[in-house]
C-alpha cells in the first residue's frame, strides 16, 4: 500500500471527479492553506457548524441522539466553547476509487492552537462531504474558519482491490451531504 502523490491526486479529481470542487494548486495568501500538496489533499471546513451545548442537559448517545445536544451555526468564523466540541463538513465532496482508503490528520495551524481533528478512514468507494469532528481541548474560546483548510487527506492505494466496498455493504452514511449527525 503506497500513499499517492500530487499528479494522481489531480488527475482523479480531474477525470474521475473524486474531489469537487478541486483546487489543483494550494492556496495560502492571508489563509489556512488548503488545496493539493506533495501527498495530499487539504480540504476546507465549510460554513456549517453543530456546536454542543450543555444548556438542556441532553447526553450524547450515538443510538438516541438527541439535537438538543447542540446549537446550529451558519457562520464564516465558529467560535468553540473551552473544553468543547463541534461538528462541520468540508467544502469538497469526495468519491474515493474501490482501491484507495483515505485518512485524515488536522492541520499544524490549528493543533497549535488546541484543536483537533478527527475523521474516520474514507473506505473504498465512499462518496460524500466528510463530516468534521472538532475538538477544543484549551480552556479558552477557540475559532475555526469557515472556506479554509482545516484538514489533509491522505491516499492510500492497495496492492489490490478489496473484496467488498462500502457501496456493496450499502454503508449508512453513503452519499452524506450537509454536516451528518451519527446514524444506527
Amino acid at each position: 500500500m503506497g500513499i499517492m502523490p500530487d499528479s494522481w491526486i489531480r488527475e482523479m479529481a480531474e477525470t474521475k471527479g473524486m474531489i469537487e470542487p478541486f483546487v489543483e494548486t494550494q492556496k495560502r495568501e492571508g489563509v489556512i492553506s488548503y488545496g493539493v500538496s506533495s501527498y495530499g489533499y487539504d480540504a476546507r471546513v465549510a460554513d456549517e457548524f453543530k456546536i454542543f451545548t450543555n444548556v438542556d442537559n441532553a447526553i450524547v448517545d450515538p443510538k438516541r441522539f438527541d439535537d438538543s445536544s447542540f446549537v446550529d451555526r451558519k457562520t464564516d468564523v465558529c467560535i468553540i466553547p473551552p473544553n468543547s466540541f463541534a461538528l462541520a463538513r468540508t467544502v469538497e465532496y469526495f468519491r474515493i476509487p474501490r482501491d484507495v482508503l483515505v485518512i485524515c490528520l488536522g492541520k499544524s495551524t490549528y493543533a497549535r492552537c488546541g484543536l483537533i481533528v478527527n475523521v474516520t478512514p474514507l473506505e473504498p468507494e465512499w462518496e460524500g462531504h466528510v463530516t468534521l469532528e472538532i475538538s477544543n481541548t484549551t480552556p479558552l474560546p477557540a475559532k475555526v474558519y469557515a472556506n479554509e483548510g482545516l484538514c489533509q487527506f491522505l491516499f492510500l492505494k492497495g496492492d489490490s482491490v478489496c473484496d467488498v466496498s462500502y457501496a456493496d455493504k450499502a454503508g449508512k452514511y453513503m452519499g452524506q451531504k450537509g454536516v451528518t449527525l451519527p446514524r444506527l
